[in-house]
Parts: structure tokens; sequence; C-alpha cells
């Protein structure tokens, strides 16, 4: 884009003491999709480069300049007079207005106004620089579709949490539910997330933890059930082999604490009730496995590994999905 550039300043002798600033093709910087010779806005960006449109495009489109141009407005063109006209430069120039955005989201913002292509989005920092602009300007229609493309699920899987926090402040309820489940990956506490939680509202980050917290403790009270664990949870529950012997259930409970534990630090609970990964190789893990009965001659292990396994994935499944308003 164009470096930042200072307009032409000339004093127009018929409006004495008044300073107009000329858009003179000469210093300025035209973006080349926004450049129609027809237009008769311009807007500049922090860059400088100037980008002519249309004032219906804008009104039309825009909440903002529908407001700005429903308001009485100054000549929109002035004449140059015949003395100060330049050879081969037009008779009339349009006024410019800052807008104090950088080129990206203010080129995004008004090729989806226009009706221009849009290139892919690259990241969701991009989709919330953009949809910064577009609620200034209030434009509902590039609002709603980047809306779509926030549930995307390349987006939802690297940010969720943005997602979440962008769906939010725009009270889109289906997105912000979506994007909810997407965070049961993440642990919330770590310090990696405090830049996007501090730019919540208090409301949002409270919603968001209660429904981690919701997940984490019914899925403690269902591990303590007794009639989804009756050899761990039962008191007494005797040996399933000998009849005699009343289990030990010290391995079960360090088992459960350590679940736990894991279902804080990812509340998805998808590396749970597994046979095969990190948490099936927990020392917990394979004690619990493999206690036995104490009496001599016995040796019945105290706990069915395929079926407890099943229980917990059956447990995992039956936590909250969303947030709940």
């Amino acid at each position: 884009m164009a470096a930042p550039t200072v307009s032409t300043v000339r004093l127009l002798p018929s409006t004495a003491k008044v300073i107009h600033i000329r858009a003179d093709d000469s210093t300025q910087k035209y973006h080349p999709l926004f450049s129609a010779p027809d237009a008769n806005v311009v807007l500049r960006s922090l860059q400088g480069t100037l980008y002519r449109v249309h004032s219906f495009m804008l009104r039309t489109t825009s909440g903002f300049f529908a407001t700005m141009f429903s308001l009485p407005q100054p000549t929109s063109y002035y004449s140059i007079q015949s003395q100060d006209r330049e050879p081969g430069k037009p008779d009339v120039y349009p006024d410019i207005l800052d807008v104090y955005e950088n080129d990206f989201p203010l080129e995004r913002l008004l090729r989806l106004l226009s009706g221009l292509p849009i290139p892919k989005w690259e990241s969701i920092d991009d989709i919330e620089r953009v949809l910064g602009v577009a609620e200034k300007w209030d434009t509902q229609g590039p609002i709603s579709s980047m809306r779509s493309a926030l549930s995307s699920q390349c987006f939802l899987g690297q940010h969720p949490l943005k997602c979440y926090a962008i769906a939010r402040h725009f009270g889109w309820d289906a997105e912000a539910k979506l994007a909810s489940t997407h965070t049961l990956t993440l642990d919330l506490c770590d310090p990696v997330h405090a830049s996007i939680m501090d730019q919540m509202s208090s409301k949002d980050v409270l919603l968001l933890l209660d429904f981690h917290r919701k997940r984490r403790d019914r899925f403690r009270q269902l591990l303590d059930s007794p009639e989804r664990f009756a050899a761990g949870n039962s008191s007494p529950y005797h040996c399933n082999r000998c009849g005699v012997t009343v289990l030990d259930n010290h391995s079960w409970r360090e088992l459960k604490h350590a679940m736990f534990l894991e279902m804080e630090r990812r509340p998805l609970g998808d590396t749970l009730g597994l046979a095969v990964g990190d948490a099936a190789e927990w020392p917990v893990a394979l004690a619990c496995w493999e206690a036995k009965c104490s009496k001599e001659g016995c040796d019945g292990l105290n706990y069915d590994r395929i079926a407890t396994l099943r229980q917990i994935r059956a447990c995992v499944a039956l936590l909250p999905l969303t947030i709940e308003d």
C-alpha cells in the first residue's frame, strides 16, 4: 500500500479563510479496486491510501454513514477557479474523509459492502479486525457474512476461546454454544489464555468457567456412584472369586482422583476410559487393573478392566456439552 502522504493544500480565492484539502492524484494513492472516477466519497486509511466509493453504497449498507449523510453536509465537491486549475486535472475534487482505520480491515470491509470477491480468511485475528470496523460502522450485511465464517472447523479447532469471545460479544447464541463445546480441550486456568479472557466480560467468563466446572463435578459424582462402579464404591464389597475377602479399594480411589484431575485439565474427557493412550499407561491405572484379592490362593482381580473402562466412557457421554444461558 502507499506510504502516508500529505495532501496539497490550496487556499481558494473565492473562499477566503477556508483551507481545502485537495485529493490531488499527484500526491495521493488510490486503491485500484476503489478508484471509480464517478464515485463521490473518498475515504482515507491510516496508511494514506484513498478509497473512492459511492455515497449511496455507504448510506444503504452502513447505519453510521446513513446517519452521517442524513445530517446537513457541506458541498461534497468544490470547484477550482480557472486561474488555479492545473492542465489535465479535473475541475472538481471530492472531500476526503479520514476514517482512522488500517488498510486491511478497511479494504476487506469495503469489498464486503461492494459485493466484490473476498479472499480466504487466513486467521481469526483478521476476522476480528474487520468485525471491529463493521461494528463501528453498523454494517449488518458484512457482520452476518463473517458470522458464518466463525463456525468453520478450522477456526473452532484452532481458536475456540476467541471464537467463543466474539460470538458472545455479538450475542450469537448458536455460535457461542458451538464454540463453548470446542473449548473443552482447553485448561482455562492456563496463563496462555489470560489475554483473551481479560477481553471478555465477567459474565461470559463465568458462564464458560461454570460450564467446565459442571462437567468436572458431574463426572466426579458419576465416578463415585455405587450403581455404576459396584466393586470400587460399595462398602463392603467382597471378592468376586472367593467371596470372602473385602476388597481394598485404595487403587480405585487413586485412579478416580487422577481422572478427576485429567478432567479438570481437559474437560472434554476424550482421553479417559480408553484401553490405549497416555491415560491407560498411568501408574495408578496399571496398579488398579493389577490389584488382586489378598486371600492366599485366590489371586482374583479386584476389577473388570474392560467393563470399568466402558462405564467410564459412558459417564463422559452423560456430561453437559454446551454452556447454559
